[in-house]
């Protein structure tokens, strides 16, 4: 158990960091999708105390997946870490972040510029999250 939660840790730090940096690519590439995290009419400011739960989902989700991970790594066949961190980040990013981002951007008045950055920002940090796994979790 306790190395699940490292894993999950470990991998919840690095989730963060890669969304911190893919917000600001993103906001510098796309200027129009960085207007849109300034409209207070979708988003709350960053001097709301709600906005700390930012900081605390990826650690959340990173110790959740390593449980899932755990359960399921027999499943996920053989390979290397790249090839094994892989499956599993695809495999829930399709079943859960590609219905997610559909359902919020049929739901709110956001672009699908922001929409599609979501899902390769998702893409991306599972894919990290999934190889912390493979090395991490035997």
């Amino acid at each position: 158990m306790k190395n699940i939660i490292v894993a999950g840790l470990v991998a919840g730090f690095a989730m963060l960091v890669l969304a911190m940096a893919v917000v600001i690519l993103t906001n510098a590439a796309l200027p129009s999708v960085a207007k849109e995290y300034e409209n207070s009419n979708l988003f709350r400011p960053w001097t709301d105390p709600i906005m700390s739960l930012y900081f605390v989902y990826p650690f959340f989700l990173g110790i959740a997946l390593a449980w899932v991970w755990n359960k399921t790594k027999d499943v996920l066949g053989e390979g290397s870490i790249w090839i094994r961190g892989s499956r599993f980040a695809r495999s829930f990013w399709i079943v859960s972040t590609i219905p997610g981002i559909l359902m919020s951007y049929s739901s709110f008045p956001i672009s699908l510029a922001m929409s599609l950055t979501w899902l390769l920002s998702s893409l991306i940090q599972l894919l990290c999250a999934g190889f912390i796994y493979a090395r991490m979790i035997k």
